[in-house]
């Protein structure tokens, strides 16, 4: 029986470069840092406050045909990649600290009916959401406000 997730991958374009901003800008620890023979690094990074969920920084390689390593590495170059979602305490708190640590956002703190949500990138071009909830009915949404929160 699967009991929980424990692991997502998230392409990079430098495990090294990926690493510190996991660790310095967003306060991630490392979670495993093993060199497997000469061309394969598992790397993982846990948020202090679930260590149970490893987020796997690597980069595009066998056994991963040629044809899509490049096509990893395109959608990279373009930002067309999605992340993850961070949960905060406070979005528009975070979002100032983040921007001053250079982090490119691609959306300001926004209201939602679910919370407040800021995008951004990381340094490999992967969208990232930071999502500060609030308790709210699906079902008592007005048609203007799944509009204006697309």
């Amino acid at each position: 029986m699967i009991t929980n997730v424990s692991l997502i991958s998230v392409w990079v374009k430098d495990q090294d470069a990926s690493l510190a901003f996991y660790t310095d800008v967003l306060g991630f620890e490392v979670g495993d840092d093993i060199q497997l023979g000469e061309d394969f690094r598992w790397l993982t990074v846990v948020h202090p406050n679930q260590p149970e969920l490893h987020l796997h920084l690597t980069t595009p390689g066998p056994p991963l045909s040629d044809e899509l390593q490049d096509s990893i590495r395109r959608a990279l170059d373009a930002g067309a990649m999605p992340g993850v979602g961070l949960t905060v305490d406070d979005c528009r708190a975070t979002y100032e600290q983040l921007k001053a640590k250079g982090v490119v956002f691609l959306q300001e703190p926004a209201d939602r009916p679910y919370g407040v949500e800021a995008l951004l990138r990381d340094n490999s071009g992967n969208w990232m959401v930071l999502v500060e909830h609030r308790d709210f009915d699906p079902d008592s949404l007005t048609r203007e406000q799944v509009e204006r929160a697309e």
